[in-house]
């Protein structure tokens, strides 16, 4: 079967999909599928290209690439839309490989494997496309996709699927530019207390997401600014700036990490900024109205969330799906912030180690239980199936309080999604091939392309089938420091996606102290998680997940 992988996307976190496809395209399983890599740039071009793509520090140092650093600017394909014609832009398509068009997928795979994230990705956009193409892809479907990336409307859906009760305030755009800030922010202190956890609503990666933890107006308005995309520039600041100063405010503009993103409209007067060099002619020549000036990502949110803060255990829980639809929550994760009020945003999520990870909760059974239970009643609710991952926390009296459901969860090797599959007994190739199978039986439920899917699905079930009975067991032997795991955790991996073996991970301490390793041991950061953990019982949640899905690991590892 030909697996098309998608990645990049015109979304925010398109360099978590970059790196997202990397895993994808290493781990698949070379003997069921073939891999088809589709780079999306984020003028939403299709490009189909190799692997060489996949092997750089990110996206704009192969596309648009070296050559169009103006400046010393370091910019997407979007900033050169303006200087770039047809042709060129055609021209530097062709460099990184062959763009191809909806309507003629079919000729190159069979199958799309969905690593985009965000607006456009996870909305139900592409999905619709795929659908009016008759293409079947990875991840659940236009309804659960639509609801999910919404966070308003999902607090409301998940309050009506389990009851929760979690205070809530929306401000649009129009009661926020141009009004008296200070009123907004006393009502919504009225309303929610401090600290306020502010949101831009369609947003994934925590991308977009402030904790306002003081009395200050001043906070509250950088923390609603930065979730509206918008930045306030005051002339007196930007005429004492260096040129220095200026050109790091540009550039950091393009960093979708760290700010707004390119283009961006000057407020007062609509007009649309594309490069960095333009935007720093137009500031030195604009005298912003009332000696400030206000720039606006041209895909700004119109509304932005605030939420009370909730004090507890923040925890995320994956969910997947056996054959029959049944829905099964995996061991939930907790996720440790050194600081109660941190905010675990883009940078803690994939930039700085200041989390713990601890799976399952360090709670009681029955706490992990009704965790479970509840990420489960929302998964079925909101209309998701195939994968999602829920996040959420557990109050200190109880509590179980669900928010931001993802359904296309990231993809690096130690993603929360592969940690948590893992524990049922599927390595990341294992569950990469749970998420093609069950998103292939899940799309044949939509009564679509019924009968071509069906036999789409009875030829992967009958070739995973006849490779585990031909798999040769080979023994992969992780010795007891931290380069020696590293290493062996990579051996491991590759012998998994060649699909002709079936790697066994035993524990060498010593000629006399050796150890059967499962697979969830494999995704612990250092040697010293494994070594504290190897000979202690299994969690029983972890035992009762496990006989849950004991179909699913069946199926997929045998």
């Amino acid at each position: 079967m030909r697996i098309g992988i998608f990645f990049g996307g015109p979304a925010r976190e398109r360099e978590i999909s970059y790196a997202g496809g990397k895993t994808a395209y290493e781990n698949i399983d070379k003997a069921l599928f073939t891999p088809v890599l589709i780079f999306v740039d984020s003028l939403g071009n299709f490009i189909l290209t190799d692997e060489s793509k996949l092997y750089h520090a990110g996206i704009r140092d192969f596309y648009p690439g070296p050559a169009f650093r103006e400046g010393s600017f370091d910019v997407y394909i979007e900033s050169l839309q303006q200087q770039l014609s047809q042709a060129e832009l055609d021209e530097l398509m062709h460099g990184i490989g062959t763009p191809i068009q909806p309507q003629d997928f079919k000729k190159y795979f069979d199958f799309a494997f969905i690593i985009l994230h965000g607006p456009n990705c996870e909305d139900g956009a592409i999905q619709g496309l795929l659908e009016w193409h008759k293409m079947p892809y990875m991840g659940p479907g236009l309804l659960g996709s639509a609801v999910s990336i919404d966070k308003i409307l999902q607090n409301e859906q998940i309050a009506r699927a389990n009851g929760q009760q979690k205070k809530m305030q929306v401000v649009r755009w129009e009661q926020w530019n141009g009004a008296d800030v200070h009123q907004v922010f006393e009502t919504a202190k009225a309303e929610l207390g401090l600290p306020i956890v502010v949101k831009a609503p369609h947003q994934g990666s925590s991308i977009g997401v402030a904790i306002v933890k003081e009395d200050s107006l001043d906070a509250f308005v950088k923390a609603m600014n930065q979730c509206f995309f918008s930045l306030e520039v005051k002339a007196d600041d930007w005429k004492s700036w260096s040129d220095v100063e200026k050109h790091t405010f540009a550039q950091r503009i393009a960093n979708l990490d760290e700010s707004i993103g390119y283009p961006v409209a000057i407020q007062e007067t609509g007009e649309i900024i594309y490069h960095p060099i333009d935007l720093l002619e137009k500031l030195d020549n604009y005298p912003p109205i009332g000696g400030k000036g206000a720039l606006l990502s041209i895909n700004a949110e119109d509304q932005v969330l605030l939420e009370e803060f909730v004090r507890g255990q923040e925890f995320s829980c994956g969910v997947i799906q056996d054959d029959d639809g049944t829905v099964i929550a995996l061991p939930p994760t907790e996720i440790a912030k050194l600081e109660e009020e941190q905010t675990f945003d883009f940078k803690t999520k994939y930039k700085l180690n200041v989390t713990r990870k601890f799976i399952p909760v360090r709670t009681t059974l029955d706490n992990n239980q009704k965790i479970q239970y509840n990420i489960a009643l929302v998964f079925e609710k909101l209309g998701m199936n195939a994968v999602a991952r829920i996040d959420g926390f557990l109050t200190p009296d109880g509590c179980v309080l669900l928010h931001d459901p993802n359904t296309l969860p990231g993809m690096s090797p130690t993603s929360l999604i592969f940690k948590q599959m893992a524990e049922i007994g599927l390595d990341v190739t294992h569950a990469i091939t749970y998420l093609i199978r069950q998103s292939l039986r899940e799309r044949i439920r939509t009564g679509k392309d019924t009968v071509h899917l069906r036999v789409l699905l009875a030829d992967l079930d009958q070739s995973i089938e006849k490779q585990l009975g031909e798999l040769v067991e080979q023994t992969v032997e992780f010795e007891a420091t931290q380069e020696a795991y590293l290493n062996a955790r990579k051996t491991f991996a590759q012998l998994s996606a060649s699909g002709k073996v079936k790697p066994i991970a035993v524990l060498t301490i010593n000629e006399e102290e050796k150890y059967p390793l499962p697979i969830s041991l494999l995704f612990k950061d250092t040697i010293e998680d494994v070594l504290e953990m190897v000979s202690q019982p299994t969690h029983p949640l972890i035992v009762e997940t496990k006989e849950k899905a004991k179909n699913v690991t069946r199926r997929f590892v045998g």
